[in-house]
This record gives C-alpha cells, structure tokens and sequence, in this order.
C-alpha cells in the first residue's frame, strides 16, 4: 500500500498546474480579502481593538478549510481517472487489491490536504506578519498543524462520498468547480456567516468545513479576542457568532461540542465511504464460495 500512496503523491506533485488549480479556490479567498474585503471589514469593526489582526486571522482560518477542501478532492480525482481508464481493474490484481487500493487514495489525499494546508498557512501568514504584523506562538501553531490533519482525514472521507457516483474526469473538473466556490460562502470567507439569509446560516450547519473553520479560527484567533473585547463577553458573542467563529446551535458551541460533531461526520462519512467497497469484496467471496 505504501507503494500505492507514494504512485498517487508523485502523480498528484507531478501535475504542477493541478496543483495550482487545487488550491485556486482558497487563493481566490485570499486575494478577495486583500483586494476587496479587508478594507470594508476594517470599517465595521474600526472601535474594535486590534480589529485588523482579528480579521487577518480569521480570514487564516476560512482559507484554510477551504484548501482542505479543494486540495483533497482533487487529489482523489486520480482514483476517477483510474476508473475510467481502467487502471484500477489491474491495480486490484495486485497484492493491495481492492480494500488497500482504496485506502491507499484516502491515505494520500489526506497527505495532500495537510501538506498543501501548511503552504498556504506559510502565505498568508508570511504576507500578514509582514504587512499587519501577526504573530503566532508556537502553542497555536502547534494546535493548527494538528487540526491541519483532522481536517484533512475529514474533508477526503467527505469528499470520497461525494465522487462515488462520479465515473468521469470531465465530470469531477465541473464538481470541483461548484465545490470550490460554495465552499468559499459556506464556511464564511467570502462574506462572515451572520450576515448571510436564514437559509444559507442553516446550510452552514451541515457542511463539515464551517466546523474545521470554526476551530481554526478560535485557535488563531484565542489571544486577539481576549484583548479586543477584554470585560465585554456580550460584544464577544456577538462578533463570534456573527462571524463564524463559533457556530450557533440554539447556542454557540464549545471546543468539545464542535470536535464531537465533526467525529459524528467523520464516523458517517467513513462508513459510506467504505461500504460499497466492502458490499463488493463481500459478494465476490460469497460468488467464490458458491463456486
């Protein structure tokens, strides 16, 4: 299996302007807040203390989860490239077989995620050290490369449930498109979570990014907003809720209450994920027997 991931990282690598176009949809997100966003936001939170290293990181926290996302999903478009080119009927002749062969596009997309999620933490935390000077201390760093993994395990189960009806790479190439850009409202970069309809706040709810962005963001954003709104815990709630930084069930959701729910996910995605694959190795035994 090892030799099957180490294929997929290569191929995936080897495909410069793939991965270019894997992480397009978080440096859409990036540049959107450079160039149009951040001033406007700077004005709706101007009497906030430190308003500009608050809205830096949050901006942090969003593109992240959107890289997880996007960089994931393509790498698993391989697996559908194999498909329909037929490569994975000889791979499964293999000693992997069909269960390893399987395993072997999650273990990889999962790498790709973490590792493309950490180039894109050292770009934008590189541009804002140097333009707004956010710092992050090595316990938030820490936090964040951890998460980096989660998210990443979490968005490939998602994302392989996803593509399982997808035979055609034309087909993943359109879906990816409507992936990268509705994940960009759904875990609210493009615009904060608060001020989005009634129906689209509920939509966030489902979608597992919106949590992996929330968890960034209080991680990121822990120091700052302990600062900005020291003694004020109303004007806080306010701005986390509105802005995504904790998502709000009948109230806003702790650490553990948001780790406990993307579990759930996790749990539920990895068993769609895997049950075709077992359902098939199941019935080819039981046709061996009966031969």
């Amino acid at each position: 299996m090892l030799a099957m991931i180490k294929r997929n990282l290569l191929l995936y690598f080897r495909d410069r302007s793939g991965v270019f176009f894997s992480l397009l949809g978080a440096l859409i997100s990036f540049i959107l807040y450079l160039v149009f966003l951040k001033q406007n936001m700077l004005t709706s939170w101007q009497r906030v203390p430190h308003a500009k290293l608050l809205l830096d990181t949050w901006l942090i926290g969003g593109t992240l989860s959107i890289t997880g996302i996007t960089t994931t999903l393509t790498s698993l478009s391989l697996m559908v490239n194999d498909k329909e080119k037929h490569v994975t009927a000889d791979l499964e002749l293999t000693d992997a077989g069909p269960f390893r062969l399987f395993t072997s596009y999650l273990c990889s997309a999962t790498i790709i995620g973490t590792l493309m999620q950490a180039v894109m933490l050292i770009i934008m935390w590189g541009n804002f050290y140097l333009t707004d000077g956010v710092t992050l201390g090595s316990s938030t760093v820490g936090k964040v490369l951890g998460l980096m993994v989660i998210s990443s395990l979490l968005a490939t189960m998602v994302n392989a449930v996803i593509i399982s009806g997808v035979h055609a790479v034309n087909t993943l190439n359109k879906l990816g498109t409507i992936v990268g850009t509705a994940a960009g409202f759904l875990v609210g970069t493009y615009m904060p979570i608060g001020i989005l309809p009634t129906f689209a706040q509920d939509l966030v709810k489902f979608v597992p990014g919106s949590y992996v962005a929330a968890l960034y963001r209080q991680y990121l954003m822990a120091g700052n907003l302990k600062t900005a709104f020291a003694g004020n815990w109303i004007a806080r709630t306010h701005f986390e809720q509105l802005m995504g930084v904790r998502l709000n069930w009948s109230t806003l959701l702790t650490h553990p209450e948001t780790y406990r729910i993307m579990g759930l996910i996790l749990i539920g995605a990895t068993a769609l994920a895997f049950g075709p694959v077992w359902v098939r190795l199941h019935r080819q035994h039981q046709s061996i027997q009966e031969r």
